[in-house]
């Protein structure tokens, strides 16, 4: 099981755990380790993570904090833990600046089990920033975000790549907080700026400013909502192309063997891209018609089978694939019987993904 998988169990048991994590260790243990373990650094290895980190900062001797990621003996990664109901607030990253000037660590995470704030020094060497270049929070997964955190995985860990992308992480996100709050209320100085690009010369006066305040609010949102239609009327047109090629490449298919791909193989086919649209993006979803079955395959690569669809008699079948690629053969009415066996599915690509 890799990384997204894992996350993927983790986000999936939150719901049932989080209103009974009422301390930190019982938050470290549901929800901490399972997320460095999901990064691929064994949690049980000294080696790799120590819990409690002990360095002596100055006078202050024994000070700890929660965990240490190591590589060659050295710290990489520091990892601060507070109880899941608690705020990821300022005052709780103290101990972070701390140990972050005395290690060679350059990343410190602080988290809740729930939201992960992800640190570096990228304004002043070996002193930690007050602000993170990344934020995570499972319970409202970004696939952007969660593709970064994969790179402090161990088998991808690369400190100079992420380095490199950290500062645009950080200074993008905060843009888009400045804009996202000038959106709900806009300040005086949002509103001048474009007051004077309207009016150029004009004199910006309270009754312009009381005039002016709603109406960038207003065209702000519907500067969004217009790039979000843009978006998608321009997906849309793109996948009217792609049916219209596609059926034209059917159609040519099926003159010239005699294959025909029906509607009730096509809406099989669709509920298997639903299914393994839980785990993977549904466009890595594709069918091959024969004039006995559907294959229908991963990456359109004949060694990656997921399914098979048997429709062509009377008795309807649906052939799911081992981890060894044996086929069985299970009795369905109707396709959407398909959606009793998203388990097995669901199964056959993880083994493929792993």
């Amino acid at each position: 099981m890799g990384f997204d998988e894992k996350i993927a169990a983790l986000v999936q048991r939150l719901p049932k755990l989080k209103n009974h994590l009422m301390t930190e260790e019982a938050t470290k243990n549901a929800l901490v380790m399972p997320f460095i373990a999901a990064l691929g650094y064994d949690i049980f290895n000294p080696q790799e993570v120590i819990p409690e980190f002990t360095a002596d900062i100055g006078t202050k001797k024994g000070e700890k904090v929660d965990y240490a990621i190591m590589r060659d003996g050295e710290a990489i990664i520091l990892v601060e833990c507070k109880c899941a109901a608690g705020d990821l607030c300022q005052e709780n990253m103290s101990q972070l600046y701390r140990y972050f000037a005395v290690t060679k660590a350059r990343i410190a995470i602080l988290t809740n089990g729930i939201k992960y704030n992800f640190y570096s020094d990228l304004e002043e060497k070996n002193k930690m920033d007050d602000k993170p270049f990344l934020e995570l929070d499972l319970l409202s997964l970004k696939p952007n975000a969660l593709a970064e955190v994969k790179k402090l995985a161990k088998d991808d860990f690369d400190l100079d790549r992420v380095l490199s992308v950290a500062s645009e992480l950080k200074y993008t996100s905060e843009i888009k907080k400045v804009l996202n709050a000038q959106s709900e209320s806009p300040s005086e100085e949002f509103v001048r700026f474009f007051f004077q690009q309207v009016i150029p010369g004009g004199r910006f006066t309270a009754t312009m400013k009381e005039q002016f305040t709603p109406l960038v609010s207003k065209a702000f949102s519907q500067f969004l909502n217009d790039k979000v239609n843009d978006r998608l009327r321009s997906a849309l047109e793109s996948e009217k192309d792609k049916v219209e090629e596609d059926a034209a490449i059917k159609e040519e298919e099926e003159r010239k063997d005699g294959i025909v791909t029906t509607e009730e193989e096509l809406e099989g086919f669709n509920i298997v891209r639903a299914i393994a649209a839980k785990s993977i993006s549904p466009t890595r979803v594709v069918h091959r018609d024969t004039k006995s079955y559907m294959g229908i395959l991963l990456d359109d690569n004949n060694r990656k089978p997921i399914c098979r669809l048997w429709f062509n008699s009377k008795q309807k079948y649906l052939g799911v694939i081992n981890s060894n690629k044996e086929e069985s053969r299970i009795p369905i009415d109707s396709a959407i019987d398909i959606y009793q066996h998203a388990e097995k599915i669901l199964e056959t690509i993880a083994a493929y993904e792993k």
